[in-house]
């Protein structure tokens, strides 16, 4: 008979482990969470002191009843539940639902299912950390207050089944404030000028950019400035005047995160959010690769730490010498993170063996954990590795009073790129001609090449850029990214076409309503400050009850004066000039999943609908009737012909009142 039970959170988990510790242990999985708050109650009791209240969750008696019996059995229970604050509150519940004692109820984390780091962590067995417990608590109870005081106030006023979130309803207004951002965007004119020389002795002709003058730097706003540039420059004499020499280092990258992961998976692999940590977590919980058996093949996937153990650093450094040699080993070791905002005493995400190479456990995988995974092993054995040099050349070449520039580069040493170069990242730039130059090369113009450009309004997020845009400016944690943007899109706050994220006008209302009544909430400070309070809780210096009690009479007191001023308000059903044909009322504008319609007054005795058609002033292009907004199945904006289908003019930009062209989107 077993007389160790391992209780682990995931079902895939448990195989793997009982293989790695034998006939003595017993495992078994907790399918996550065990206990919550009650789903019709806020969960907590402000007039006694925030004291939370948890129950079962429903379904998960079988499982307990099954818990509490292999406990009795066994000598001592151990809680190896997720290393980190939720998986600490996971064991916790996990110990007060099981009536579990302390002398025989012991915590223990591994940050990558093996053999070696599930043995490991048994020697150092612990108690259950009450800090990380009360950090997630504190966590919890904040986002129900959220979720729970405010999201009636959008049922009331907006439509049911919307809801608000404290980090999502961040997220939403970041989307918002670029759109917004986007629209009011005003181009501005600008021009480039490239000139052409002939080197004498080379058949190759020189191209080299307009930087301004022989004194400064000079920008070309308007065709009058460029064709007076042009006038002083023909017929002048040119001459190279400096030719400069050196070199650049492309540092190494850092090893993953979370939101790095996130981030690189969704530019290289067009991956979602949510589909790389639903992969990630498929790698780390174990694959089958034949004679091995089921192992975990990366660490644990919620970090923000870059910090790579000893012994992971010794493999990396073995792999390298062996199959690159040392010049491509980095000194000093993998390069570590400064950054003093970690989690955790986690690692970041690497393959749990360097020497298990993507190819080798290729056919063990499907095609996208095997793409997941090579990136992975790729990024971390080039974080390992010695930064990359590239040779530089530089000229300027004057002439007429002002000066045109001429940059290339070379790799001189390829470093961790010989395994993985980024997206933006190029091994060779610029002119193989520029080598041949000296102050001693004759040059003849040959020909300039002007070009009128605008300006560009900012990019709309993508699902990469907002984790990144969330990182940076403090708010949430590697757990919250994913699930953040996919209650976002879910709830259809905004829409994914392509990789962009564009807000719908029932997000546009949802955030109005936040701002309006909820400004603290959506701001990013004041989010990023509550994550700063849960790290104090975490590290012991703040009380969670402190955070809570000081938050919640404010919401509260918000929460009071929204409803009494947003009843006051009511909103009317806008009526329109649209005549039901049914039975002759003027049809309203009412809201739905995709935005506005018009809707008959008269229901339920009259169910006449039709497509809301704003009509924004401007005349179609090619039929001379009026352009109308319209919102695509996804909520996305864009704009028609009111005569469509007669019409076919479709643009997804507004259009100004001279603009000719068409753009035809299927």
């Amino acid at each position: 008979m077993a007389k160790y039970l391992v209780i682990v959170e995931s079902p895939a988990k448990v195989k793997t482990i009982k293989k790695f510790l034998g006939a003595n242990y017993e495992v078994v999985a907790s399918n996550g969470h065990v206990r919550d708050f009650p789903k019709s109650q806020l969960g907590f009791d402000a007039d006694n002191d925030y004291e939370p209240k948890y129950i079962t969750i429903r379904g998960k008696g079988d499982i307990l009843a099954k818990l509490r019996k292999e406990a009795k059995k066994a000598e001592k229970v151990y809680l190896a539940t997720d290393p980190d604050r939720e998986g600490e509150a996971i064991s916790w519940h996990l110990s007060k639902a099981l009536k579990l004692e302390d002398k025989k109820m012991y915590r223990i984390t591994f940050n990558e299912i093996t053999k070696t780091a599930v043995k490991e962590s048994l020697k150092h067995a612990r108690a259950i950390d009450q800090d990380l417990v009360d950090a997630q608590q504190a966590r919890r109870m904040l986002d129900r207050m959220v979720g729970y005081r405010i999201s009636p106030i959008l049922w009331a006023k907006v439509k049911r089944g919307l809801s608000a979130g404290r980090v999502q309803s961040v997220a939403l207004r970041l989307i918002a404030d670029r759109e917004e951002e986007i629209n009011a965007f005003v181009p501005e004119e600008y021009w480039s000028l490239e000139a052409q020389f002939d080197v004498k002795g080379e058949k190759k002709p020189l191209t080299a950019k307009f930087y301004g003058t022989t004194e400064e730097k000079l920008e070309i706003h308007s065709e009058e400035e460029m064709q007076q540039i042009l006038k002083n420059v023909q017929g002048a004499s040119f001459a190279v005047t400096d030719v400069k020499k050196g070199e650049r280092t492309k540092k190494a990258p850092l090893p993953f995160t979370t939101s790095t992961l996130q981030q690189e998976a969704s530019k290289v692999l067009n991956f979602s959010t949510s589909k790389t940590m639903r992969l990630a977590q498929q790698l780390y919980e174990g694959v089958d690769i034949g004679k091995q058996g089921t192992v975990g093949i990366i660490t644990y996937l919620r970090t923000d730490s870059t910090r790579i153990s000893d012994e992971a650093a010794r493999m990396a450094e073995e792999y390298i010498l062996q199959n690159h040699g040392e010049t491509y080993l980095r000194q000093g070791g993998a390069k570590k993170s400064s950054d003093k905002k970690i989690q955790d005493a986690h690692e970041a995400i690497r393959p749990t063996d360097i020497n298990r190479l993507p190819a080798m456990v290729k056919e063990y995988l499907s095609r996208d954990q095997f793409r997941l995974y090579q990136l992975i092993w790729k990024r971390f054995a080039a974080s390992c590795m010695a930064d990359a040099r590239y040779s530089t050349t530089s000229v300027k070449i004057d002439g007429g009073g002002y000066r045109f520039t001429v940059a290339a580069s070379s790799v001189a040493f390829d470093g961790f790129m010989s395994v993985y170069v980024q997206d933006d990242e190029e091994k060779s730039t610029g002119n193989t001609l520029v080598k041949a130059l000296d102050k001693d090369s004759v040059l003849t113009l040959k020909e300039l090449d002007d070009k009128q450009h605008f300006t560009q309004p900012p990019a709309h997020f993508t699902e990469a850029a907002l984790v990144k845009t969330l990182e940076e400016l403090g708010i949430g944690r590697p757990s919250t990214y994913a699930p953040t943007i996919s209650t976002i899109i879910a709830r259809r706050y905004m829409a994914k076409e392509g990789r962009n994220l564009y807000i719908t006008e029932i997000g546009e209302v949802v955030n109005h309503m936040m701002k309006q009544a909820f400004p603290t909430i959506v701001e990013s400070d004041f989010t990023a400050n509550i994550e700063m309070l849960l790290d104090m809780v975490e590290e012991g210096k703040v009380n969670w009850k402190t955070i809570v009690s000081n938050f919640y009479p404010d919401l509260d007191e918000a929460v009071n004066h929204a409803e009494a001023e947003l009843q006051k308000v009511k909103i009317e059903d806008e009526v329109s000039d649209v005549i039901c044909e049914l039975c002759g009322r003027n049809m309203v504008v009412k809201y739905g999943p995709h935005g506005k319609f018009l809707a008959c007054p008269g229901f339920p005795d009259c169910r006449n609908t039709k497509p809301y058609l704003e009509k924004i002033g401007v005349p179609c292009p090619k039929c001379g009737k009026e352009i109308v907004l319209r919102r695509s199945s996804k909520g996305r904006k864009f704009y028609s012909c009111e005569g469509y289908p007669e019409c076919d003019y479709i643009s997804w930009k507004k259009p100004e009142p001279e603009e000719q062209k068409s753009l035809k989107v299927d």
